[in-house]
């Protein structure tokens, strides 16, 4: 009820035309636990409730884009990797990723989306991640 007039009202205001990030975007981080067609890290850890969350949320970013491409809104899903984090080291091996990393590439990703990416899932390289 708030958020959605604010983006809204930042589409409108943005000068050119098409999608991005630095019109107006809503950006869901994601993960590709919650892909159903790639059951990443399955054998280390099952966290059904989670990865059920995260494909809840995949398919809100699916109708978000839908819903507000003629708003000038940008929605993208978008997985940080496996990253050196409280959450990350739970599973059992270190994650490959630090922090600074996933959020360097994540900012290079978010720089560079345009109107093709709407809708669309990416990991923090800008590589798309199976729904």
């Amino acid at each position: 009820q708030t958020f959605l007039p604010l983006l809204k009202k930042a589409a409108q205001g943005s000068p050119g035309s098409g999608l991005s990030c630095s019109k107006a975007a809503i950006v869901n981080v994601s993960s590709t636990a919650g892909s159903i067609k790639e059951l990443y890290l399955w054998e280390f850890a099952q966290i059904v409730s989670y990865r059920c969350s995260k494909a809840a949320q995949n398919m809100l970013t699916r109708c978000q884009a839908l819903g507000y491409r003629e708003h000038g809104i940008l929605c993208v899903a978008l997985h940080p990797g496996w990253v050196q984090t409280d959450m990350g080291n739970a599973v059992g091996d270190t994650p490959p990723l630090t922090v600074d990393a996933s959020v360097r590439g994540m900012l290079k990703v978010l720089s560079s989306l345009s109107e093709k990416d709407t809708g669309t899932f990416l990991d923090w390289e800008g590589n798309a991640v199976a729904w």
